[in-house]
């Protein structure tokens, strides 16, 4: 194209197979497997690690993007969330470039951000800052009543129609959103298992201003492992936790078996037999213990019916009655049944019956003073005050002689009591000749009678402690018969030979193992290496643009100890005037944002990442007016492979392209009354060349040369960007890569050829673009298309009107610039 001849150029950092520097995958992989063949390991050891680099295989139910298959965005629709109050769209062009949106603080603009972000990833980084509570609670729109959503419009490489992602909150916690994914062909699924999780951990397309402080001040092994991932050094930590995982089974099978050992002999060296003395020799020589000897000895053990086993060592454990305890509760009883006998018949319990008889009546005339008869026998001498006095003296005395008779019946139930609290329950398993005793023993709990429970406890518990006695020794007597202590200790030693064993053959594979461990460390290390260079240099290209005037030099970019080492972090080395020194004590924060950007852009632009987009929320903030412009031909370099959607309310970088002639779309959001957002496109790449034709047209004293030469070639670069633009869409819905797609548009030379790619997306289909022309935008569209190829030969095309010429070009290109979808 004539006005951008730059742009039918891959981009430099692209390499000559369509791979950008910091590729991984199955490259890596590769690399890695032909090191191995090289390798002096022994073939087991290499089979070892095949397998452990093979992994699991990829969900073969997964819909989302793949490697190669990038995903771009339509669209981002709002309601009902953050700044957004009724439904509000965000459009994009589903391509490689910038889009610019723009517009004051407050108007909505992070709103579309943070709603794509947390339909993708169900998170933003407002949430892990530390006013991320207060954003918890306030993050529904207050002006609109509808529940909130996003639904975010997707186009996936080799779908000819739209994805959508849409996100909804069933309950009022915004980080639990519930996102399903619908695409053709695939039908509808909950996002989360769609399988985009990891690549969205690995290739995040998302970047706000917090996650630029992020970037500098996150934890050194999170900055590590962010670029090891995206370097494809994932697989290979994968690869060694497989191993890991090997070997600590192996590990903790054999540290089992040598930590049972010392009780398993001191077990079989407190037993005087010598099957334990032969066992005891075969696990204590010197090297591994004799297998043969011990499976010998476990074999030999004679067989015994376990439920017999049981049901003998449970009667050797059986306790019954305790008969000096039951005894003491006995002879206990029996006193106080005495004792209360003697107070009966000293008058005590009388005592006690007239005293409360007393009381009572004392109590009927405190509360009845004007009764004048006696309420018991109705004579006529009231109960008065003389009376009262007098009955009180008498209950006072009554009370201290029943005092006696109190403390015998309180020490007979106590006694009672006691006795009880000595009766056990049958218990659910007994030997048959024990359930009529025991039954007899426990029915003494619910005798009320305290002489006949003396009487009937005393009975029963000698009878039963008897007869547990007698069924224990006859127990204890047929265990020995049986080997019981050997075959509790050869249980023991069965149980530890087959640990023993199985440690003993995995041996031979936990040196393989580990062998296998150390080399791939060493390869990892030196892959490391390999693959990082081409990621620092791209880091290093990026700053250079971005320093402009700083005199910080960044010197490198170093990833320092192992995958799962707690000491590994990422090292950045810069120099300021040539002395070396450390970049989070030196640089400014505008600087330390450009250095983060140089890190995050590189993984943003690595070939193995499904997403075609990236998503900057406010990135410009400390930068002087040097590196705006810096970082505008960085987002223009991004945007040749990448859909590159920055959310802006500085003027500064629009400027920044403006001035330097890159060309950008730039949308406009205003917020008005009750969060009512609008957006609206201020210019993009197609309307700047139309803006270009019109100010030509307008200017006063124009020569006529101008009008029948310049204006025509103008005009035919709007159509130009216009067939471009949907050449572009169609090639991708195609399934074609970025590099393809570019060397595709590439090869079209003439307007026409532009023409059939846009509406065909076959650069052979020439011919048929006049046809197609007049089917969708009328016959005078071919006229026009003549007539902006004139105008570059020498006689021109003549121009009778031509502001309405412009008009009619705007249309046309407006009609084309998008393919049409095909219905399915």
């Amino acid at each position: 194209m004539a006005e951008h001849p730059e742009q039918n150029q891959p981009p430099e950092r692209v390499e000559q197979n369509g791979q950008a520097p910091g590729s991984g995958g199955s490259s890596t992989l590769t690399r890695l497997a032909d090191r191995l063949e090289m390798s002096t390991l022994t073939d087991a050891t290499r089979e070892i690690l095949r397998e452990a680099l093979g992994g699991p295989g990829a969900d073969s139910g997964a819909v989302g993007p793949q490697p190669g298959a990038r995903v771009f965005l339509e669209s981002i629709s709002v309601s009902g969330f953050r700044g957004i109050g009724r439904e509000a769209c965000l459009p994009l062009n589903a391509k490689p470039g910038v889009t610019l949106v723009v517009g004051r603080n407050g108007t909505g603009k992070s709103s579309f951000a943070e709603g794509a972000e947390m339909a993708f990833t169900g998170r933003t980084a407002r949430l892990d800052k530390q006013r991320g509570e207060v954003w918890r609670r306030h993050w529904r729109n207050l002006h609109d009543g509808a529940e909130p959503k996003v639904e975010v419009g997707l186009a996936i490489a080799g779908d000819t129609r739209p994805s959508t992602l849409t996100c909804t909150w069933p309950g009022d916690d915004v980080t639990d959103p519930e996102v399903v994914f619908k695409r053709p062909g695939h039908g509808q699924r909950l996002f989360k298992d769609v399988g985009w999780e990891r690549a969205l951990n690995g290739y995040r397309p998302f970047l706000s201003y917090s996650d630029l402080d992020k970037v500098i001040s996150g934890k050194p092994s999170e900055l590590y492992d962010s670029i090891a991932t995206i370097l494809g050094l994932g697989e290979l930590t994968a690869a060694d936790e497989r191993l890991q995982a090997v070997e600590k089974a192996l590990n903790s099978a054999a540290k089992m078996a040598d930590a049972e050992l010392p009780a398993l002999v001191e077990s079989l060296s407190g037993l005087d037999d010598p099957r334990a003395e032969r066992a005891l020799a075969a696990v204590s020589g010197s090297g591994a213990p004799d297998f043969d000897e011990l499976d010998t000895l476990v074999a030999g053990l004679p067989d015994a019916d376990d439920d017999r086993l049981r049901e003998l060592r449970a009667t050797v454990e059986l306790t019954g009655p305790d008969l000096y305890a039951v005894g003491a509760a006995v002879d206990r009883l029996r006193e106080a049944v005495a004792v209360l006998d003697d107070v009966r018949a000293s008058g005590a319990e009388d005592a006690h019956q007239r005293s409360e008889l007393l009381s009572k009546a004392l109590d009927h005339s405190r509360r009845h003073p004007d009764e004048e008869a006696c309420p018991v026998c109705g004579a006529d001498r009231p109960l008065d005050e003389a009376w009262a006095e007098q009955a009180a003296e008498q209950v006072a005395a009554l009370r201290q002689e029943a005092a006696t008779a109190q403390e015998a019946r309180t020490e007979l139930r106590d006694a009672v009591d006691a006795l009880r609290y000595l009766v056990t329950r049958v218990p659910a398993w007994l030997p048959a000749p024990l359930v009529v005793p025991w039954e007899e023993w426990a029915a003494c709990w619910a005798i009320d009678d305290a002489e006949r429970l003396a009487a009937r406890a005393e009975t029963a518990a000698l009878v039963l402690a008897d007869a547990c006695a007698a069924l224990r020794e006859e127990a204890a007597r047929e265990l020995e018969k049986l080997d019981e202590e050997w075959r509790r200790c050869v249980t023991r030693l069965a149980a530890w030979l087959d640990r023993a064993q199985s440690a003993h053959a995995g041996a031979p594979r936990l040196r393989r193992v580990r062998a296998a461990r150390k080399w791939l460390k060493e390869a990892c290390a030196e892959l490391r290496e390999e693959r990082l260079r081409p990621f620092e240099g791209h880091s290093q290209r990026i700053w250079e643009e971005l320093r402009q005037q700083s005199n910080v030099d960044l010197r490198s970019v170093r990833l320092t100890g192992a995958e799962k080492a707690a000491v590994r972090k990422l090292v950045m080395d810069v120099s300021v005037d040539g002395t070396e020194a450390a970049a989070l004590g030196v640089m400014s924060q505008g600087e330390l944002h450009s250095l983060a950007l140089s890190l995050f852009l590189p993984r943003a632009a690595a070939p193995d990442s499904p997403f075609g987009f990236v998503v900057i929320d406010d990135p410009v903030q400390s930068m002087d007016p040097a590196k705006v412009h810096g970082l505008a031909k960085v987002l223009h370099e991004l945007g040749e492979s990448r859909q590159v959607v920055v959310f802006t309310h500085d003027t500064r970088l629009q400027r920044a392209f403006t001035n330097q002639e890159l060309p950008v779309t730039v949308l406009e959001v205003e917020r008005e009354a009750r969060s009512a957002v609008t957006v609206r496109r201020v210019t993009d790449p197609v309307d700047q060349a139309l803006a270009d034709a019109r100010a030509l047209v307008r200017t006063p004293n124009l020569e006529p040369v101008a009008v029948t030469h310049v204006l025509p070639g103008l005009c035919r670069s709007v159509l130009e960007r216009a067939f471009s633009e949907a050449a572009w869409l169609r090639l991708h819905r195609a399934g074609l890569t970025e590099p393809e797609a570019e060397k595709t548009v590439a090869a079209a030379i003439t307007l026409r050829d532009i023409a059939a790619l846009g509406l065909f997306g076959d650069l052979s289909r020439t011919g048929d673009v006049y046809r197609e022309l007049r089917r969708r935008c009328g016959p005078g569209a071919v006229d026009l298309v003549r007539r902006c190829q004139e105008g570059a030969h020498p006689s021109g095309t003549s121009m009778p009107d031509p502001l309405q010429f412009v008009r009619d070009i705007k249309v046309v290109a407006q009609t084309v610039r998008k393919p049409e979808e095909v219905a399915q």
